[in-house]
């Protein structure tokens, strides 16, 4: 079993998940450098597929390299670039190798991307493509091929909590949760009412659907001002941008910002960690995990 299954499904521990960051270059060196410095915090790890639409080293290749390494890997797949054949292979060359947590995504469209010619593919969506897993972990291919052993996958997907409209994104966890999906890490959120209110919408339906809001490590106005005019589906208030733009150091009151906004997240209904995002790369993810009340795992 997964130490993030473990955790999520038989502790009470708080999980905190992280972001890997995507390959293009420095080989193994590279990979065993990010490994290093994620390990001593996180329970598990996202190995992305092209996130945002850009071309990178296979979430496959990738989520293998971490393991290498001592990082339990959550392996995204997203459905934009494969058809149900090229995710059901990802799923089992994930098996083979002993990763077992997946998160299933339908990604960005192309045009989010640097090569907005290519093709779309969109075979299937995140919850059919939970619903194909969840039949894999039953034995079978969606075809009714056996698979034996059948593989043992620990099932996830992601959530906007901050994107309109919000009523439709509790209903969108509720799908992915019916077709299998049993933790959702959820987008960046700089409006906690929002938050709160899909966090309650989700706990009153799927109480054990576990969930891990996102934070985000930023040096400033400008890392706001960039994910909110180019990240699709991040909103951050005037008022919060002002706010870190007026301040004697920003790269302070930003940090006490996101700070703010993890203890919250902490305390809403069916949350049962928090995914961290680390646009800095400064060294400020430790004082960060600190200030949470966190120690380095030996």
């Amino acid at each position: 079993m997964s130490v993030l299954r473990e955790k999520l499904e038989n502790t009470n521990d708080v999980v905190f998940t992280a972001e890997f960051p995507s390959v293009d270059g420095g080989g193994m060196v590279s990979v065993e450098r990010n490994a290093a410095r994620l390990a001593p915090w996180f329970d598990a790890v996202n190995a992305t597929d092209n996130p945002a639409a850009h071309a990178h080293t296979s979430n496959t290749t990738t989520a293998i390299a971490m393991k290498m390494f001592g990082l339990e890997p959550i392996m995204q797949i997203v459905c934009r670039d494969k058809n149900r054949l090229a995710i059901q292979s990802d799923m089992m060359g994930a098996s083979l190798h002993g990763i077992t947590n997946l998160s299933l995504l339908t990604g960005d469209d192309v045009t989010a991307g640097d090569e907005p010619e290519a093709r779309r593919v969109f075979d299937i969506d995140s919850a059919q493509a939970i619903n194909i897993a969840r039949i894999m972990g039953e034995g079978k291919y969606l075809s009714g091929r056996s698979i034996t052993p059948a593989p043992d996958f620990y099932l996830g997907a992601v959530e906007n909590a901050a994107a309109p409209p919000f009523d439709y994104r509790i209903q969108r966890a509720l799908k992915k949760y019916r077709a299998g999906a049993r933790f959702l890490q959820l987008q960046i959120c700089y409006h906690p009412d929002r938050l709160e209110a899909f966090c309650k919408g989700v706990a009153e339906v799927a109480p054990d659907l576990k969930l891990i809001p996102t934070v985000v490590l930023v040096k400033g106005a400008k890392g706001l001002g960039f994910m909110n005019d180019k990240v699709p589906g991040i909103d951050v208030p005037a008022s919060t941008m002002a706010r870190v733009q007026s301040a004697s150091d920003p790269s302070v009151e930003v940090n006490k910002l996101t700070l703010e906004l993890a203890r919250h997240a902490l305390t809403l209904p069916g949350v049962r960690g928090l995914h961290i995002t680390d646009f800095r790369h400064d060294g400020s993810l430790d004082l960060f995990m600190n200030d949470l009340g966190l120690t380095p795992k030996s």
